[in-house]
């Protein structure tokens, strides 16, 4: 006989479980490597972590040198170096000192000796309760008559306002032209006996290219609608007419200026009996002296340095500059602006040639 078959279904064998997680779902990639993806997964958690603690760490560090720089400016634009020569803010209120007004370089609007800086520091230097006297200091070859005309005009203003502060104008390497102009609003004039002094006139100047232009074969054409709007073009034979115009235009000018002088220098020289000094032609011609020179003409007062005044004419050692300063946040600005500019301009340039 033949076995029978069994009926029974065979049992079969039981396969191991995938652990899963409470939503019933499993991390498991495969039975046999679970672990490894458990390890990788842990890695790269790892390296994440790290990487966003580096970028907070980078992010930190730049806004703390970000932090260090402006306290640095700050520092530098205040006057906490006071607190390292052993003073306080209650000793250095209750001593005087002698206010500094720089004014340096060609005198023009857009310069460092432009008539809004200066006067901005003149009215600080005056309105400032510890304030003795007021220096302004000269080294300037001259520039705008009108300039200095500004700056002139506040300092008699600010005398009247402030009539127990005086004022002394203290030449350094040159106080000429409107250089002087300024420093004939002070009550004295000081400089060293080597200071280049005075050239007290009006000058205009430039170059004719007729000549030039006859020989070269170069024809100038000119439209105006005006008799006189092309007078002293330099490509255009000057007429008689125009150069007479153009002069009494600057001997008003220097008629002014020889005004503002002898007015400004009238009350000190009158005090020495030498106020016949100004009679004399000689100063207002144009010509510089020394300033040992200057002493004997009248254009000074004496000889001495800033700190000679502050010391024996104001009787007020300390020196406080009220010069106006660009913060260093400004220039930083300033040649970041500059720079960007710069390289856009050439982008753009760059991108020119090459769509010519």
């Amino acid at each position: 006989m033949s076995e029978t078959q069994s009926n029974e279904t065979p049992q079969r064998e039981a396969k191991p479980h995938k652990p899963t997680t409470a939503s019933g779902w499993s991390f498991l990639s495969s039975d046999e490597n679970w672990e490894r993806d458990v390890l990788n997964r842990l890695a790269f958690a790892t390296l994440n972590e790290q990487r966003r603690a580096r970028r907070w760490r980078i992010f930190f560090m730049l806004w703390f040198f970000v932090y260090l720089f402006i306290v640095y400016a700050a520092f530098l634009e205040s006057d906490w170096h006071r607190f390292f020569e052993g003073s306080d803010d209650e000793a250095a209120s209750s001593h005087k000192h002698t206010a500094l007004v720089e004014v340096q370089g060609v005198i023009a609007a857009d310069t460092d000796a432009s008539a809004d800086k200066v006067v901005s520091g003149l009215r600080s230097a005056f309105k400032d309760e510890d304030t003795a006297g007021v220096i302004i200091r000269i080294n300037s070859p001259g520039g705008s008559p009108v300039q200095a005309g500004y700056i002139f005009d506040e300092i008699g203003r600010l005398r009247e306002k402030y009539p127990k502060i005086p004022v002394f104008a203290v030449a350094t390497d040159i106080c000429a032209s409107g250089g002087y102009y300024i420093a004939a609003a002070a009550d004295e004039i000081y400089a060293d006996k080597a200071s280049v002094i005075g050239s007290i006139g009006v000058l205009m100047n430039g170059f004719g290219f007729v000549e030039a232009m006859k020989k070269l074969g170069i024809e100038r054409r000119l439209f105006t609608a005006g008799e006189h709007k092309g007078f002293l073009d330099p490509f255009s034979p000057i007429k008689t007419a125009d150069e007479d115009h153009i002069k009494g235009v600057l001997n008003s000018i220097h008629n002014q200026f020889i005004k503002q002088v002898k007015q400004g220098r009238e009350k000190s020289l009158k005090a020495k009996e030498k106020l016949a000094l100004l009679d004399n032609p000689e100063l207002f011609s144009g010509l510089v002296w020394t300033g040992e020179q200057a002493l004997a003409l009248g254009l000074v007062d004496d000889l001495g340095s800033s700190s000679y005044v502050a010391r024996e004419i104001i009787k007020a050692e300390k020196i406080k500059d009220f010069t106006p300063k660009a913060n260093y946040l400004d220039r930083f600005a300033e040649r970041l602006g500059a720079t960007m500019a710069r390289t856009l301009s050439q982008q753009l340039n760059l991108n020119s040639g090459i769509i010519q």
